[in-house]
């Protein structure tokens, strides 16, 4: 009796720590999302009237929807590339054993650890010498990069869960390494492919500072905001901000959700 009643007060005391972890980081974002529709011009306590103004707002600024294409355009791009790159990169560690396999491993998950404005001023002087800084290409390219780690680590994970036995009973009956690719490894992976989609998307759609450095006239959602916040406090930023956050949210929860049933029914299926 005495360990049921200490388990669950355990139970209830991790519950509160969750729950406090929540609030500390939601309250901000919580707050931004209620001055967005406030027609006050700063956030302030007792809020004024309802408005859908600041949205109206940011849709009559032309910078806001050009740069929200360039986002859209620039995450789905960097996702799907730097997803491909993952799955290479994922399965080369799955499938073989070579020289130099950890330097190779340490390099494919080195860009995270990079600080960003180190990050941001690579990317600038090497795109430069290419002649792609200031374009849309080299943005993409610089989140490829950024993307590819995130995506290389979902799916490695979900290839520790594969029978290894899988890929041998494939060829010897007589499929290829490319149908056995095409019809073992990516079925298998689809759930962890989609997920790490969602996950370098949203990271890319995120992304500030390395655009910045690399965009040029080619601004990007987050860029904007640091523009329109430069010199004076714009409400327009609670609007703009509430929308990232909510297609950002969208996409990781998806991403968690995904991760979540694998896992699941990996154990189910042992």
């Amino acid at each position: 009796m005495h360990n049921k009643t200490t388990g669950r007060f355990s139970t209830w005391i991790l519950r509160a720590y969750i729950a406090l972890v929540l609030v500390f980081v939601f309250s901000p974002l919580l707050a931004s999302m209620v001055f967005s529709f406030n027609s006050d011009r700063f956030p302030s306590l007792p809020l004024g009237e309802f408005t859908t103004h600041w949205y109206k707002a940011v849709w009559n600024n032309d910078a806001v929807p050009e740069a929200l294409r360039n986002s859209v355009i620039v995450s789905l791009c960097s996702a799907v590339l730097g997803t491909f790159i993952g799955f290479c990169t994922a399965y080369t560690d799955y499938r073989y054993q070579f020289r130099g396999k950890a330097l190779y491993l340490g390099l494919a998950l080195l860009p995270p650890t990079i600080p960003l404005v180190i990050m941001g001023l690579a990317m600038l002087a090497w795109l430069s010498r290419a002649g792609l800084s200031g374009t849309l290409f080299a943005i993409i390219i610089a989140h490829t990069v950024m993307c590819a780690p995130f995506a290389m680590a979902l799916i490695r994970l979900r290839l520790q869960q594969i029978d290894p036995n899988l890929e041998a009973a494939a060829w010897n009956l007589g499929a290829s390494e490319w149908r056995t690719m095409r019809s073992v490894i990516i079925p298998f992976t689809r759930p962890s492919i989609i997920a790490a989609l969602c996950l370098t998307a949203a990271v890319s759609f995120d992304e500030f500072a390395v655009a910045w450095f690399v965009s040029g006239l080619n601004k990007t959602v987050p860029v904007v905001i640091l523009e329109i916040l430069q010199g004076n406090v714009d409400p327009q930023i609670n609007a703009i901000g509430t929308f990232v956050f909510i297609i950002s949210i969208t996409l990781v929860v998806i991403t968690q959700l995904i991760v979540m049933k694998q896992n699941k029914g990996h154990r189910h299926g042992r």
